[in-house]
């Protein structure tokens, strides 16, 4: 049991680190950033090519997947996003829902549609044995980055200045830019702060789902459910939240197989019951 409790620990830490970006964008900046999976898939896609490609070792493609995710979506803030900002929320979901399939059209002309694997290095395709049970190091070193990111992410954004001028620029542009702030260049920063973060998950989630051109279709139910469960704007929110579907998931299909995967979905609906803004959210 200890064993299926660790794995469905090391899943949900997945589901963070793929959806922590859009708690950020779609809480923080009220954008439906539906687009989200389709830059995790960029990412993924970026280590594929990088390893295989260039001989890069796995470490150095995790910052690479991060910057062009960034990178990429700050072209697509400007030249795109920023005009949906004050638009509909139904303008928001149709547009980034479409680039979701153009970016699978395209991830299948370039790459095709199957399986895209990669090899770990041996340190992390190992295990590690505690009192008797062995625990992969790969999901080790998932939970371990997980948490870095959140400690990271929680001081950014509570703790410093530039995180006082997103919140100042999301509760009223009028007043931020009256003040001298350049909410335009936050938006952009916060927003490829938050793809970015994106294409990390993808990069990591090779190992564990697989990459292949339906990934930012398929994984954006999981980011959603996560923001859903977590709470708009909530860091810690959504690291409760993707730890306890993720648990919930891995546990339910050990324990209950003939559920399967949809015991995260009665997760989800007996969470928002009672909390219906998420686990810590505030609206």
């Amino acid at each position: 049991m200890v064993i299926v409790l660790f794995d469905g620990l090391a899943f949900g830490m997945l589901l963070f680190v793929l959806s922590v970006g859009l708690t950020v964008t779609l809480g923080l900046m009220n954008f439906i950033n539906l687009a989200h999976g389709a830059f995790g898939m960029l990412g993924g896609y970026v280590t594929v090519l990088l390893m295989r490609q260039y001989g890069w070792p796995f470490l150095l493609t995790l910052p690479m997947a991060f910057l062009a995710a960034a990178l990429v979506s700050v072209v697509l803030e400007r030249v795109f996003f920023r005009r949906l900002y004050r638009a509909g929320e139904l303008n928001q979901v149709l547009f980034t829902i479409g680039l979701v399939f153009v970016a699978a059209a395209g991830a299948t002309y370039f790459f095709g549609t199957g399986q895209q694997p990669i090899v770990l290095p041996s340190w992390l395709r190992g295990s590690v044995e505690v009192a008797g049970i062995r625990f992969g190091s790969y999901r080790i070193f998932l939970i371990v980055v997980s948490l870095i990111i959140t400690a990271l992410l929680f001081f950014t954004l509570e703790r410093t200045r530039f995180g006082a001028k997103i919140r100042a620029a999301v509760d009223n542009q009028r007043v931020a830019q009256a003040l001298g702030l350049n909410v335009e260049r936050i938006f952009a920063i916060t927003f490829a702060l938050g793809s970015g973060l994106a294409g990390l998950g993808g990069a990591l989630a090779i190992e564990i789902v697989g990459l292949d051109p339906s990934f930012g279709l398929h994984f954006l139910v999981y980011v959603l459910i996560v923001v859903s469960v977590g709470g708009l704007g909530s860091i810690p929110g959504s690291f409760l939240g993707a730890a306890l579907l993720g648990i919930g998931d891995v546990a339910g299909k050990y324990l209950v197989p003939e559920l399967g995967s949809f015991l995260i979905y009665l997760l989800l609906v007996a969470i928002l019951l009672i909390r219906p803004t998420g686990l810590l959210g505030k609206r």
